[in-house]
């Protein structure tokens, strides 16, 4: 396998597919939760995903896109992790893990000392991933949260 990383812009046409399978997915959760489909795909400007103040990150193989990431600044020193995913097909190998490791180095070398996200309620699997790698819940675990309203899942960390 060549995989490789690269910093570019939610506009780049390797990042369509990716955007797209994620919109797909955001869709067939939620519905019409957030509003109409793909509403919250669009719901941040690709600028703010640019430095010096955020980045976007693929992770390539063979030339294709098969996840990826984004960070963009929540406040001076805390950047807020965005869009991490990893191609349907190609889950349970790993591949988000890299892209959140290679997120977190490039927000130190941003200046970032903080690290924050919120995962969607029906985004299991996005929880325990970043439980699994050392971020704190700012939220009760134990509580059923289909009730309480989106992105209830809210993670610090520290890296610096």
């Amino acid at each position: 396998m060549t995989d490789s990383f690269l910093y570019t812009t939610p506009l780049d046409p390797r990042a369509a597919p990716l955007i797209e399978a994620l919109t797909w997915e955001y869709t067939t959760r939620y519905g019409d939760y957030f509003g109409e489909p793909g509403e919250e795909m669009r719901r941040y400007p690709a600028e703010l995903f640019a430095p010096p103040n955020g980045n976007f990150l693929l992770l390539l193989r063979h030339g294709v896109a098969v996840a990826g990431g984004a960070f963009k600044r929540y406040d001076e020193r805390t950047a807020e992790l965005k869009r991490v995913c990893t191609h349907i097909d190609l889950r349970r190998q790993g591949l988000a893990r890299k892209v959140l490791a290679q997120l977190e180095l490039q927000a130190a070398r941003q200046g970032y000392v903080r690290l924050y996200l919120t995962t969607g309620f029906r985004q299991p699997e996005a929880a325990i991933l970043y439980l699994n790698n050392g971020y704190t819940a700012l939220f009760d675990t134990t509580v059923e949260s289909e009730g309480t309203p989106p992105c209830i899942g809210r993670f610090g960390s520290c890296h610096s």
